[in-house]
Order: C-alpha cells, then sequence, then structure tokens
C-alpha cells in the first residue's frame, strides 16, 4: 500500500525579495569573521520590496549597530529575520517605504515589511534574510530549496526563473539571458 500523500507545507511560502538580483553572503562561516553570518544576504535594487516568507507576527523591531532597520516574524516554530531596511524605527513604530508595522502586528504571507536598504552593516542593497526553527539558526538556501523540491517552479510563490542547477541556484534574468549562480561565478 502506497504511503498518503502530505500537503506541501511550503505551498503558500513567499520568496522575500520579488526583485532579487543574486547572493552576495551565504549561511555560516566568512573569512575574517569572528562568528558566523547566521542568514542569506539577497542583494536587489535599493527601495526594491521586501515580502514576508511567512505569516506570522511581529515579535520584535529592530533598529541597531549590525542588522541597521529591521523585525522579527514569529511562525509557529519559525522565526524569520528581516534585515537592513530603509526606514526608521520610533515609538514602536516600524517605517519602511509606504509600511508601518509594530510589534504584534499580524502579518500575511507576502505582505510587504518594508523595503531593501543600506541600514546596519551593509556594503550595499540587500535583504539579510535569517530563519530559525526553535532558536535554531537554518541556511535559508537550504528552506529554498525544500521549497522549490516540493513544488513546481510555476507556483507563483517563487520566482518562475529561479532554477535549481546541483546545489546552486541560477537566476536567469529574461532581460538578458545573464546566468548568476549563488557562488558568484557566471556563465
Amino acid at each position: 500500500m502506497a504511503a498518503p500523500v502530505q500537503a506541501n507545507p511550503w505551498r503558500l511560502a513567499r520568496f522575500p525579495v520579488p526583485q532579487f538580483s543574486g547572493y552576495t553572503s551565504h549561511f555560516g562561516w566568512r573569512a575574517n569573521d569572528s562568528s558566523p553570518h547566521r542568514g542569506l544576504d539577497i542583494a536587489a535594487p535599493l527601495g526594491s520590496p521586501v515580502l514576508s516568507w511567512w505569516g506570522g507576527r511581529v515579535e520584535r523591531l529592530i533598529d541597531d549597530e549590525s542588522c541597521g532597520i529591521g523585525l522579527a516574524i514569529r511562525s509557529g516554530s519559525y522565526e524569520h529575520l528581516y534585515c537592513h531596511l530603509q526606514g526608521s524605527v520610533e515609538d514602536g513604530l516600524l517605517r519602511s517605504g509606504a509600511v508601518e508595522l509594530r510589534r504584534g502586528s499580524r502579518v500575511k504571507t507576502g505582505q510587504p515589511l518594508g523595503a531593501i536598504g543600506v541600514s546596519g552593516r551593509s556594503s550595499g542593497p540587500h535583504l539579510h534574510w535569517g530563519v530559525k526553527l526553535k532558536n535554531r539558526w537554518l541556511d535559508p538556501l537550504v528552506v529554498l530549496r525544500a521549497m522549490v523540491a516540493r513544488e513546481s517552479l510555476k507556483r507563483p510563490f517563487l520566482r518562475p526563473d529561479l532554477r535549481v542547477t546541483g546545489s546552486e541556484y541560477a537566476v536567469r534574468r529574461r532581460r538578458d539571458r545573464d546566468v548568476r549562480f549563488a557562488s558568484g561565478h557566471r556563465r
């Protein structure tokens, strides 16, 4: 007898940066760092939208030297972190682009959270996206691979031009057919 088909837990998830242009720094240890990089840096044009990966509740607003302007969202056992946004945090209110959020605000999957910025420790416009499961940091690329592996690439949660090639992600830009790999190599 065949095993029952399990529902896809990722089918409603959204890639957080619709105007994605490449990965600039990966999860884990980097040269000359005293601690691991606990997220994935996703480059995009300054001011482009940042979307909630999953629905949940705003757990905290951030305005510090490292993350810059950002927020953390709790979705059950998951916490997802969004750093280097444009805007400000004042009087318990995050203002980024046209978005205003408070601690405790409910957010839906795919809801705008703010705009790509360069706040905090940042060398250019990007989103630092971190994912925790039960207080343990996960490699966001592993999460993205699971999303892609369990669902057709034609689904709206992920850009249709995102492809998985072995252990690397490639993005084919329709306009110029340039292929950029997450490792920084070009073909």
